[in-house]
């Protein structure tokens, strides 16, 4: 074995450790949080509130798992939000249009996975900074939603589709098992294959990775197709909960979603990131705007902890970072 190889596998070795521990820590912020508030609203940890706190958090945590992808590679998806959107207004037309559900199900990540290559090929191809992009599809999906349905919302009448949202199996919320559907293979692939492999080594260093035969504008298309399909996948989900088909839903999710990866560990200077760091921080959020809402406190003051707990995650990954 070469010496680059070895120290490529201590590489791995050392961020899969790091990821480890850092993930042990905000699932005992989590829990701790979850003490206090249980302490003080008795309304907390009921019957009906755990399942709809899962649910608030499994479609944010589906969008911050696509953004994990994009941000380990160094770059930002600002558009998850508005794809998730827009994905409402495609499958509630496909369904009205009297498509077959799993065959609107299959075209809706279609075009989710059309939006992530054109933004792949925006930042490889044109040069765009990932920033302009998907900034750019973040405005038009709003307005080409709109057109499409000339302001209208979009009824869905099929009860089986919009039924799935509220089952529940073995006592879990179906949302909260669609997040284990994608966190699973996400963190296989990511952690255990050459593939995920590449993505932290773009993040780390483009150059370096394209001289050692990473085929870099190929991870960068795979990193941002994922993010635009999981959210495309949000979008069939949050059709399914709403039963509606309307552009301007999810407004604001790709910020929480960001939130999520950041407060989960992922570096916004990329080649640091896993998957289940995201997901806790998304429940972690959940969690803060779930509480708040049931001890009255203004929405502000949600907004101003979510900003804060951004400033203290990215201010300790910056300490990390100068003492490597």
């Amino acid at each position: 074995m070469t010496t680059p190889e070895i120290a490529s596998i201590e590489a791995v070795r050392k961020r899969r450790n790091y990821s480890f521990l850092f993930a042990l820590t905000l699932l005992g912020l989590l829990v701790l949080l979850w003490a206090i508030l249980a302490f003080a609203t008795p309304n907390f940890l009921t019957q009906r509130n755990i399942p709809n706190l899962m649910r608030q958090g499994s479609m944010i945590a589906i969008l911050a798992l696509g953004q994990t992808f994009v941000i380990i590679t160094a770059g930002i998806d600002l558009s998850v939000g508005a794809i998730a959107g827009f994905c409402t207004v495609v499958i509630a037309l496909l369904i009205q249009a009297g498509v077959p559900v799993w065959l609107a199900i299959l075209l809706t990540l279609l075009v989710g996975l059309g939006i992530g290559i054109f933004h792949a090929f925006g930042i490889t191809k044109m040069g765009l900074p990932p920033f302009i992009i998907t900034l750019a599809t973040l405005t038009s999906l709003r307005g080409i939603g709109l057109l499409m349905t000339n302001g209208a919302t979009i009824n869905i009448t099929n009860k089986d589709f919009t039924g799935f949202a509220t089952l529940d199996f073995l006592g879990i919320p179906s949302l909260f098992w669609m997040v284990i559907v994608v966190a699973i293979p996400s963190h296989i692939f990511l952690q255990h294959t050459r593939w995920g492999r590449y993505i932290f080594a773009v993040g780390s260093n483009p150059e370096s990775a394209r001289l050692s035969g990473v085929r870099v504008r190929l991870i960068i298309y795979l990193a941002y197709s994922l993010s635009a399909v999981f959210a495309a996948f949000v979008g069939v989900l949050l059709a399914a909960r709403i039963g509606i088909g309307n552009a301007t839903q999810a407004d604001g999710w790709e910020l929480q979603a960001i939130a999520s990866t950041v407060i989960g560990g992922t570096s916004l200077f990329g080649a640091v990131g896993s998957v289940q760091g995201p997901l806790i921080g998304a429940f972690i959020l959940a969690t803060i705007n779930n509480g708040a809402n049931l001890l009255n406190v203004n929405s502000f003051w949600q907004r101003i902890i979510t900003g804060g707990l951004i400033i203290l995650i990215v201010f300790f990954d910056q300490l990390r970072r100068r003492n490597r």
